[in-house]
């Protein structure tokens, strides 16, 4: 089959598209002839092998050389063959997944609990838009931060692939939502149901006034005694992400963050979706709300499988409102 293979760290340059043997599913996994995948910053963190100091730690990507060599989180596509105990899939059947490798090829192994049948009311384009990105938002809102049917709840980074889903899906779970990003997404996020949208260059959300029961912090833009004038005294705060560094950044300012949260009464927690389980259930769960359209995946540019590296590039950018998708 045909792959984009990562060799070493770099740039998008070092995605080599190459023929390597098709895998073979194991007893537990299933066989997807991968019809789109989607590209997002776990995939240029790891093709970077940023931050450093990830290289590190246990289940890193590699200290010199990348451990996962074909990257692509996020699949849809139709089952072609199964494992020996594999009994909720048959060949023919279209799903979507989240393997967290693998999407950059024509084939991909996945685990039986990283699928889910693929919604109807999706093209293959749009169902692999949504499974990392949106059970991280997922995971946010209802478990790490509690969400509850008449809360206020702010969402910083409102326009990216994870802001997106976690703006339709805090109205769905019946919260009122404040969402911040920039001048040109405005009209965009609030198309999205967001109740208030902060143009942050225009107005520091910090410093108006106004607080919220629960803050999702995609954007990483401001300091946590910023974000402790947001909430309220028993609010929480729940950490996605932020801006990247080569060494340390987003992990040092998540881990300087959470060292506060034993000495403040408002909850901090940080969403890990890397070492999360029970991804099948979650896409299952997201499926519900797609097909009743309170949640729908936007996607800003498609690109064909062989400019996968422009793929990779344009997202690493940061500029995307919503998802970079490529059709296999």
């Amino acid at each position: 089959m045909k792959a984009f293979v990562l060799r070493s760290y770099g740039s998008p340059d070092v995605l080599d598209l190459t023929e390597i043997d098709t895998p073979v599913p194991a007893d537990d996994e299933v066989l997807v002839r991968v019809r789109a995948t989607s590209v997002q910053p776990y995939d240029w963190h790891l093709m970077r092998g940023e931050p450093y100091i990830a290289r590190l730690m246990g289940g890193g990507p590699g200290l010199r050389a990348p451990k996962i060599r074909v990257l692509g989180a996020d699949i849809a596509g139709r089952v072609e063959a199964v494992g020996r105990k594999v009994t909720e899939f048959r060949p023919g059947d279209e799903v979507f997944g989240m393997p967290k490798q693998g999407g950059f090829a024509e084939y991909a192994c996945v685990r039986r609990d990283e699928l889910a049948p693929k919604p109807g009311n999706l093209s293959f384009e749009q169902a692999a838009a949504v499974p990392l990105a949106g059970i991280t938002a997922l995971l946010a809102l209802r478990d790490a931060g509690r969400i509850r049917p008449g809360q206020s709840v702010l969402v910083n980074g409102a326009s990216g692939g994870v802001g997106t889903f976690a703006v339709q899906l805090a109205k769905a779970f019946g919260a009122r939502v404040t969402a911040v990003c920039g001048t040109r997404n405005v009209e965009l996020v609030r198309s999205l149901g967001a109740d208030e949208v902060v143009d942050y260059t225009e107005r520091d959300f910090t410093r108006d006034g106004r607080r919220h029961d629960l803050l999702l912090d995609i954007a990483g833009s401001h300091p946590w005694r910023a974000y402790r004038r947001v909430l309220t005294p028993d609010g929480t705060c729940a950490l996605v992400g932020g801006p990247g560094g080569r060494w340390v950044r987003p992990v040092g300012r998540i881990l300087s963050t959470l060292a506060t949260s034993p000495f403040v009464s408002q909850r901090i927690v940080m969403v890990d979706l890397v070492r999360s389980t029970g991804i099948g259930r979650n896409l299952v769960t997201l499926t519900e709300f797609i097909e009743d359209g309170r949640l729908t995946p936007l996607i800003d540019r498609r690109y064909p499988f062989e400019e996968i590296p422009a793929a990779v590039g344009y997202q690493e950018r940061g500029h995307a409102p919503g998802k970079v998708v490529v059709t296999v």
